[in-house]
């Protein structure tokens, strides 16, 4: 009987590496199912094969290091960001690494970027050796490096504020941004804001069965807001409430340029956001929030505006009864929520001003979520991966809050706002989501409308105002910031101008830049000196037209 002998390793181990990294990726980016990964990998060796890479007869050594190594290391960090997050946005990458990222629970995805390390470091080698013992892949392997920067999203995303996007106007949205301006009223409600991590109103859809049936119990005793857009810089949470809170997107402080890597010391001080406003009305501030308030900043932005008290894990773990009851990121929701019942009972007795509370939930948090063990006694037990099953327990939890507050009598005269802080990232049904005309969720009870769903082309920079306007606080032309409220029938910008435009102009600005990272007005050439004032939201202006300003792609 005839021995099998395997070829030797050089003819075909590079190529199996190779070929299994290009398959993951393959697969990664786009919406072929998993067994084309296989597939794909087998072609390629095949293709190896049959072309003869590795083959004796082509060997030709030379000791060298090949060009494509550094290319392809960027490709693996951007493979890598869209695994474990979906849509890569570069200025989260940014803004973490100048606002903190201590205490972050992301420890799952800390075994993944080893794996991820590991593999890279197969390619390199691979590449390295067909580079050094193939002649043709020597010659060809200086195209491969242009090929690969040249596609990479990383790099096209780098440079959108110079050498991609380019624009004469660098100040179109700082000269729409409205400083906000409110006017005291007596008997003022209270606030109490509920974010829920991740939990967008796509869920809503019927591919996702009763997962946000909770949720849309809620929304039927108050207003429904459809259409509520997430733009560039909005994306993650620091950034949702930013957005939601100032009226304005998150860009990061001194992107590509020489801030770039400064610590920060406060969080967009230059605008002023809902708890600045609300504080100068006498209002009572708190913020929890189960994880870690050193975390991408969140507690330098509450304590700098306007927040008295800003409750974290540290600060609240203590006060658990169960000290180990916690997952990755901090506190589980219902326990959170039942923290959550106290402070607002202590706010409730100890004063007769008005109090405002903001609640930042994590179950929702993608890529499986941390369901709490109140759901799993109600839903049955979780194979840690489902989306949906955190999806149902997020919503559960805030509507069985909302109900406990109602019964308890601590929402009398009190808005309710319950929102998403972003629309989720890579989680078990994102083939489903991206497949979907996505929007943010968007709720508010206790106002003097009657129930009614709303329908706009809107931003999460549009609930700035909205809040307002459903304190009795109605800013002045209701804009604030860069949105306008959503219970007037102003225009918000996207329905004038809709989201890849604006968008486009977002990674084309600075001036409002340096609004939001130095506090002062953009230094401004004499020739801008005859633009409209920051003082009314600019809608349209000559200037404006894309006759005078082209953005070039």
């Amino acid at each position: 009987m005839p021995r099998f002998k395997l070829p030797p390793p050089g003819t075909w181990l590079p190529l199996v590496i190779i070929g299994i990294g290009l398959g993951y990726a393959i697969v990664i980016l786009t919406r072929l199912p998993w067994w084309s990964f296989a597939f794909i990998a087998i072609l390629f060796v095949w293709l190896g094969r049959r072309l003869g890479s590795g083959q004796p007869r082509y060997r030709r050594y030379r000791k060298l290091t090949p060009w494509s190594l550094l290319p392809l290391c960027l490709w693996g960090l951007y493979i890598y960001l869209a695994d474990s997050f979906g849509d890569v946005d570069i200025g989260a990458v940014f803004y973490h690494i100048q606002a903190g990222m201590e205490d972050h629970g992301g420890s799952g995805r800390l075994v993944a970027a080893v794996l991820y390390t590991l593999t890279m470091l197969a390619m390199l080698i691979s590449i390295t050796w067909l580079a050094r013992n193939d002649w043709r892949w020597r010659r060809s392997e200086p195209f491969l490096a242009v090929l690969l920067l040249a596609t990479n999203p990383l790099l096209y995303s780098l440079g959108q504020r110079g050498a991609v996007v380019v624009a004469d106007d660098h100040g179109w949205l700082e000269r729409r941004y409205v400083t906000p301006e409110i006017s005291s009223q007596s008997s003022p409600p209270n606030l109490l804001v509920l974010y829920l991590e991740s939990i967008e109103r796509t869920y809503s859809h019927p591919v996702f069965g009763d997962a946000y049936a909770d949720l849309a119990h809620l929304g039927e005793q108050g207003l429904v807001f459809e259409g509520v857009k997430q733009l560039d810089n909005t994306g993650w949470t620091m950034a949702g409430m930013i957005a939601s809170q100032c009226g304005a997107p998150l860009m990061p402080a001194g992107l590509l340029h020489d801030r770039q890597f400064e610590p920060l010391s406060s969080v967009v001080p230059g605008v002023e956001c809902l708890g600045d406003l609300l504080s100068a009305q006498g209002y009572q501030l708190s913020f929890l929030g189960g994880a870690s308030t050193e975390f991408a900043g969140k507690g330098r932005f509450y304590s700098d505006h306007g927040f008295e008290n800003v409750f974290g894990f540290k600060a609240l773990q203590s006060r658990l009864e169960d000290p180990e009851y916690v997952n990755d990121w901090g506190l589980y929701d219902d326990t959170l929520y039942d923290l959550t019942v106290e402070e607002i009972e202590r706010m409730e007795s100890q004063s007769d001003q008005p109090w405002g509370v903001v609640n930042l939930s994590i179950t929702g948090h993608a890529p499986n979520g941390y369901p709490a063990q109140s759901c799993v006694e109600r839903q049955g037990a979780w194979d840690e991966i489902d989306i949906l099953y955190s999806v149902e327990c997020s919503a559960w939890l805030a509507r069985n809050l909302v109900e406990r507050l109602e019964a308890g009598g601590l929402l009398d005269n009190t808005v309710v706002a319950i929102l998403s802080d972003h629309l989720t990232m890579r989680v078990s049904v994102w083939d489903e989501l991206t497949t979907l005309d996505r929007d943010n969720t968007f709720i508010l009870l206790g106002t003097d409308q009657a129930p009614q769903r709303i329908s706009r082309s809107a931003s999460t920079m549009d609930i700035f105002p909205t809040l307002l306007d459903a304190l009795g606080y109605t800013p002045n032309d209701s804009q604030a910031g860069l949105g306008v409220s959503l219970l007037s029938d102003a225009e918000t910008l996207v329905e004038r101008h809709g989201v890849q435009s604006i968008n486009e102009r977002l990674h084309a600005e600075s001036e409002l830049q340096e609004r939001l990272w130095e506090g002062l007005a953009p230094q401004r050439s004499s020739e801008s000196d005859s633009r409209p004032g920051t003082e009314s939201q600019v809608l349209e202006t000559p200037q404006d037209t894309p006759e005078e300003h082209p953005i070039a792609h």
